[in-house]
Parts: structure tokens; sequence; C-alpha cells
């Protein structure tokens, strides 16, 4: 071992799957992030990275605790989809582990992960690359990966790595610390900590939007497992899952982490949690209001400015948990409406956005969305329009969960369709950032209805001009609808509440 200057391998693999959205393919991961070698050292120590922060971070920390060096294999993410297409998934794997055997030996290893991935062929995608990464490396060298809080858990996770590191928040604002939790970690497993990571699962799959951590019964799980660390206890992780996965790994998931090879702590740890998750579960029942109401309510709002602007969260068709961010339920019933001060963002449909900025701005346009994807929820819409503003569609976060990343929604366009504007984009994201809609001159705190397509990250993105209580969630059809029974499962473990109402769980004598 390499104690003066530890080689530290980095990769990464992070894509949460949608067993109902289309299949993930090699273009989704070039057009998002697909590096190899140098390109993910200049990325991790960049002061506006691509990747996701938990790399950037992971680098900050190493770089300030001592001598090491960085062992570049691989980071491949992709924004949510369907499973990854075989060909790459294989291939990627393959490139793994050509990469790490050439390079052993290797003192440590870090993953930045998201734990929720399926591909063709396989529901464990994420178990199949830990269990190559420590038949390589062997037993003793330490494996540290950080995972998304919708990371849907395996034992070939688990029993592959040393420190299982889960993020905290929910909207994920703590990515960065984790990455640099992980790298405290490496070093103390560096110094010869000797770890054990134990889980236990429950039949309880929560709708997505029950599972903020600001307050509610998730944030009280979480807080309840940090009140804990400190000792034997290295690292607590709560992890709820990606029910629209349809995956055996469905279910949500105490880890722990432990020192000093302490697994029977770690393993009465993740039970009590267990138990208490298990005590709270009707608390993660949660509704929506219906599309009608919302319709009503934001045409009040754009008429009356002296009620307070909203926001109207169009969660069934979130890109970040594979929608395709082009159902038009919303816009077209405010359209029918006569809603006024409305800005919706953003709308995924690169012909349209082509089509913008070949008339240029100023150019009126009738305005056809989903002329070409023909998705069972993609249905298509006409309006008169005019192109007020055109852009590349590249920014740098400011806030939220994007704060100083550099991200890229390709060529876009701000489309006025009388009363409502729209920011139609040419890659498939979710609306998390200020800057998405900034970048072309939007005055967000002029708006009186904003329509996001997200399930819940641009709640810290906006919450400069928006409280809770100006948020409403819209019950509309589509890929991420919080309404489980909306889907036909195959892969869900049954029973589970909240979709099985009479669900019963044993907590197991052994962990």
């Amino acid at each position: 071992m390499s104690k003066d200057n530890p080689r530290i391998a980095v990769l990464g693999f992070a894509i949460e799957c949608n067993r109902f959205a289309p299949v993930s393919t090699a273009h989704d991961f070039e057009t998002d992030v697909d590096i190899r070698g140098n390109r993910i050292v200049a990325e991790g120590r960049a002061a506006a990275s691509i990747t996701l922060p938990d790399l950037p971070g992971f680098f900050t920390e190493m770089d300030a605790t001592g001598p090491w060096t960085p062992v570049p294999i691989r980071v491949s993410q992709a924004q949510p989809g369907g499973p990854v297409e075989k060909g790459f998934f294989r291939g990627f794997l393959t490139e793994i582990a050509s990469g790490l055997r050439a390079a052993l030996p290797v003192d440590g290893v870090f993953v930045s992960c998201h734990g929720a991935a399926l591909a063709e062929g396989s529901d464990d995608p994420d178990g199949d690359l830990f269990e190559i990464i420590r038949g390589i490396v062997g037993p003793d060298v330490p494996v540290v990966s950080t995972f998304d809080l919708h990371a849907n858990v395996s034992r070939r996770m688990t029993d592959n790595l040393s420190v299982f590191v889960g993020y905290l928040e929910n909207p994920h604002t703590d990515i960065r610390e984790r990455g640099i939790e992980s790298a405290k970690h490496l070093r103390e497993c560096l110094a010869g900590a000797r770890t054990a990571v134990t889980m236990v699962k429950l039949p309880l799959v929560p709708p997505q939007i029950s599972l903020l951590t600001a307050r509610g019964p998730y944030a009280d799980l979480i807080k309840y497992g940090q009140t804990q660390v400190g000792g034997d206890i290295m690292n607590v992780s709560v992890m709820a899952g990606f029910a629209y996965a349809d995956s055996p790994k469905n279910g949500l998931t105490a880890v722990v982490t432990a020192r000093n090879g302490n697994r029977a702590a770690a393993a009465a740890l993740s039970l009590d949690i267990a138990k208490r998750a298990w005590a709270m579960k009707e608390r993660f029942k949660r509704g929506m209001m219906s599309l009608a109401d919302s319709v009503q309510l934001a045409v009040s709002v754009g008429r009356d400015r002296r009620r307070k602007p909203i926001i109207l969260a169009d969660v069934a068709d979130n890109p970040g948990g594979g929608g395709r961010g082009n159902t038009t339920y919303l816009l077209r019933a405010l359209k029918a409406a006569g809603a006024r001060g409305v800005v919706l963002g953003v709308f995924n449909d690169a012909a349209l956005a082509a089509k913008a900025h070949k008339l240029g701005e100023g150019g009126a346009l009738t305005a056809s969305f989903n002329t070409e994807e023909h998705h069972e929820f993609s249905l298509p819409f006409d309006s008169e329009a005019t192109v007020v503003k055109l852009s590349d569609g590249k920014y740098v976060g400011r806030r939220g969960l994007a704060k100083n990343m550099s991200c890229d929604m390709g060529p876009s366009a701000l489309l006025d369709l009388g009363g409502i504007q729209v920011v139609v984009i040419t890659h498939r994201c979710q609306c998390l950032d200020p800057m998405q809609l900034e970048l072309f001159g939007v005055d967000i705190a002029q708006a009186r209805v904003v329509v996001v397509k997200s399930r819940g990250h641009f709640r810290s993105g906006f919450d400069e001009f928006f409280k809770p209580d100006q948020i409403y969630e819209v019950d509309c059809p589509g890929l991420t609808s919080p309404v489980l029974a909306n889907f036909n499962w195959t892969g869900l473990p049954r029973p589970v509440y909240p979709l099985d109402e009479d669900t019963t769980w044993t907590p197991p004598t052994t962990v």
C-alpha cells in the first residue's frame, strides 16, 4: 500500500431508471456526461464541473488532506430514463474492468453512483458494477461510494462496499458534502479502519412526493439516523428507493456502516431504523391538487395581483424521474382557460426548438408540440406563438442541486403563446434552477404562475421566490405519477405499502 501517496481509482455510474420509460442509450450518456482519463481529474477540480457535485467534493477533500494520486477510469452519467441498453452497459463494465486491472495496484476506489439503475437483462446493474470492482481489487482495498436517496439497494451492493454514503437531503443540496464525507471515510480506511455494512429493507415504497427532508416522516427518519452517528457508527443512510424502477430491489432500506468491524452495532441500528419507518408508514401518504382545480387557481392568481404568485409542479412528467418532459395536459388546459402571466419550464421538444431557431427572435409560428415523439403521454398540441428569445441553452446553476454545475439544455427558445410563455429545450432535463428561465430574460419575481416539470428539486432552486405554501403538486397523467396504482407493476415485490394497504412486515431475527 502506498500510504504516503495512495493511488485512488475514480469512476462513476449514475442514472435513475424508470421501467416504463424508453430505453436509455449511449447517446443519452454522451449528451450528459461520459468522460475518461484526465478529463475526470479536470472536472473533479473545476470550479463549475459538468459532473454531479460529489466528484468535485471528493477531489477537494482528498487534495486538502494529503498527497494522493487519482487514477481516473470512466464516469458515465445520464438524465433519468428507461433501462440502459444492454450493449452500452456491457461495454461500460468491460471498460471499467480492463481499466481497473491495468491500474493495479490501487489503494482505494471511489465511485460516484446513483443506485437506482436498471439495464436490459439486469435488475441490479449497480450490484454488477460493485461485484466486478471488488473482484478485481480484492477484499482488503477500501471501496467507497455515494448514493442518491432514491437508490434501490441490494446486498450485492452493500456486501462489496467498505462504506456506503447516501445523500441526506431532498432536494439534493448536499451532494458535494457527501463527496467530501466519502473522502474522509476513505482516508480513515487507508489508515487501517475496518468496516462492516448492513442493511434492512422494508415492503414500503412511498410516493416520491412524500420524500422531502425539510419536514415530514422521511425527514424524521434521516434526522434520527444522524443522531446515531459517532463512535463505531460511521454512516447512516436511509434510502427511500425509486418506485418506478419496478424492481425486486424496491423498498425503503436502512443502511449502516460501522467502524472496527462492528457488524452487530450496524445490524442493530439498521433494524431499529427500519422498525421506526414501519411504525410511521401511514405518514407517507400524500395528496395532490386536481388538474381542474389547479387551472382554476392559476387563472384566479393571474387576474388578481393581490394574491401570492404560485408554482404548479407537473410532478407526473418529471424528467428527473424518467418523464419525457413533454406532456401537454396542463399546458393545454391553461391555454383553454385563458390563463395569463404563466411561465412554463422546461418543455422538451428538439424539433420545436430547432424551428424557433430557424425563424429567429420575433418570428411568428404555429407551435406544434410533440411532432416527433409519440409516447403514450406525449400528446400533440398546437398554438399560435412568437419567438421571444433564443439561447444555446448553456448555463451555470446558481441554486440548489445545480449550484455551480455546468449545464446544457441544448438549443432552446422562449415562446409566447399569448399569456403563457414556454421555454422549449433540446436536451431533456427537469426544471430545477432559476437560470433555466432567467437565461431568456424571464423575471421570475414578476411571474404570476410558474409551471415546472419537476418532482421536487425545483424547491431548493426557486425558494427565493416561492415558499412552500405557494407550491401545488398537480395530479396529471405521466411516467412519474405519484399515484402508484396507475402503473402495471411486474417487478415490484408485492405486497408493498401503500400500494397494498394490508401489507404486513415481520422484523427479521438476524440482519
